[in-house]
């Protein structure tokens, strides 16, 4: 039976990088694997291939709606859906294998196969042909992710109705698409569709798209997908039933405003309404570990679990379902082990959604501010009076919102839809892990012509209304 330090089950962000740092620090490190290929939901379905077909997907887009205003002029243009899909295959690809690179370099033992507790420190990997390999170990980090949930009552049946894994493999381009849910995942794989020609109606519950960010984001964003890309956008729509009838799909839903039945007819119906955590047939019980109410692994401040040498890192804990939240915690957990002493700060866990225009936050929102009775103030500053953003013309949508305490001038949220606010919010979320001021951010100086002076600007409206160019 293999002996090991540390054994990770999950290959995701939060598996592999936690692997990783455990072998940099000296452990003895196995990962356990239940597909063929390593790098977990990201890599294979989720972050890395939806993020190369909204790369491709904007270029056609641009090049149709844009380029000739820039002077370029182009004549038969057509999208060539299987070459995008293709290309997204390549990307995958390669970073698969570089995982591949990474387990070798750090020297760490990895295992194919289901991997299921027998005891608290014994793990069993169930390989594809039912051989079964033994694992012993003094510490185990689970790190198993999670799968796309659905409603009740809407079978997903991997043709019609489908999950982002199946849309991510669709070699067509639908003519319609119902996407049910307003959030993230809904939202990114419906803009790749409508750029290259699809009709996209999202049905969505709640009030506002990306509920749990500012409902300023939701809003602006709501206002560019239907005037850019022609999205069709119904909330406050319950559904209430998904059927298939041969090539077309039947959505219903309960209009809440109005109080009737409405149906939307589609050749795809996505179901984006969310993931569960992914506990499967690991033996938990077995193992004597806890979930919570909603079937997640129970963890303490420490990410360890009611079994002292267990952990649980990632989708599988409460928190965001975030690739880099995954990373952050899988770290945190091998320097606790090597009797380090890490930081995490769940609050400072930037989200970011890659429509374009891109959202991103990080901190409070307005709403739980006013929730919670905080005295703040707010600055905010547009994209249309940046000059960066007027030149390169498409990009002057959008704003970035500074909340800062009213009595202290402390930097308490940023939220931002714009150009490059995937990458811009870190400048947000540096500045609120050393407990900047909004004064602290407006006195920095910012290169210019760049997208970051609207921070800046934002900034400076926050502090004392004195925003320099709007």
């Amino acid at each position: 039976m293999d002996q090991y330090d540390v054994v990770v089950i999950g290959s995701g962000p939060g598996g592999y990088v936690a692997a990783i740092r455990c072998a940099q620090l000296g452990m003895k490190t196995a990962l356990v694997e239940r597909y063929p290929t390593l790098g977990g939901t990201c890599l294979n379905v989720g972050c890395i291939p939806s993020k190369a077909l909204l790369d491709s997907s904007e270029h056609f887009h641009n090049a149709q709606h844009t380029f000739e205003k820039h002077g370029i002029r182009l004549q038969g243009m057509e999208v060539d859906y299987p070459a995008m899909v293709a290309r997204k295959r390549e990307v995958v690809d390669l970073s698969v294998k570089g995982i591949d690179f990474l387990m070798k370099k750090n020297k760490i033992q990895v295992h194919y196969g289901h991997g299921s507790y027998e005891d608290a420190h014994t793990i069993k990997v169930t390989k594809e042909g039912g051989e079964e390999v033994f694992l012993k170990t003094k510490k185990s980090i689970i790190a198993t992710g999670s799968k796309p949930m659905t409603l009740p009552g809407i079978e997903i049946d991997k043709k019609r109705i489908i999950t982002s894994t199946e849309a991510l493999e669709l070699e067509e381009v639908p003519e319609r698409l119902v996407v049910i849910g307003g959030g993230v995942i809904g939202l990114e794989l419906g803009s790749v569709m409508a750029r290259v020609g699809t009709d996209v109606t999202v049905v969505e519950y709640a009030d506002s798209l990306i509920g749990a960010m500012d409902k300023s984001l939701g809003k602006e964003l709501a206002k560019v997908l239907k005037r850019d890309l022609g999205f069709s956008i119904s909330l406050q729509h319950k559904v209430t039933g998904v059927t298939h009838h041969g090539d077309k799909v039947i959505v219903t839903a309960e209009d809440m405003k109005k109080g009737k039945e409405v149906a939307f007819e589609a050749d795809y119906c996505l179901v984006a309404v969310g993931r569960r955590p992914y506990t499967d047939r690991l033996g938990l019980e077995k193992a004597g570990v806890k979930r919570d109410e909603k079937g997640r692994v129970d963890v303490d401040t420490t990410m360890q679990t009611n079994v002292p040498d267990i952990y649980a890192i990632g989708d599988v804990v409460k928190g965001a379902m975030l690739a880099h939240k995954a990373e952050e915690e899988g770290v945190f957990v091998a320097e606790l082990l090597a009797g380090q002493k890490p930081h995490i700060n769940h609050h400072l866990i930037p989200g970011v959604i890659y429509t374009w225009p891109e959202v991103a936050a990080v901190g409070y929102t307005e709403e739980e501010l006013k929730k919670n009775g905080t005295a703040y103030k707010t600055g905010n500053f547009p994209f249309k009076a940046s000059g960066r953003a007027r030149a390169s013309m498409d990009d002057r949508f959008g704003f970035i919102k500074v909340l800062a305490d009213a009595e202290t001038d402390e930097v308490l949220g940023v939220h931002m839809i714009g150009p490059r606010a995937a990458d811009m919010i870190m400048e947000a979320v540096m500045a609120m892990e050393f407990r900047a001021s909004a004064e602290d951010l407006s006195r920095a100086c910012h290169a210019h012509p760049t997208f970051s002076e609207a921070i800046k600007e934002a900034a400076l409206d926050a502090t004392d209304k004195r925003a320099i160019h709007f």
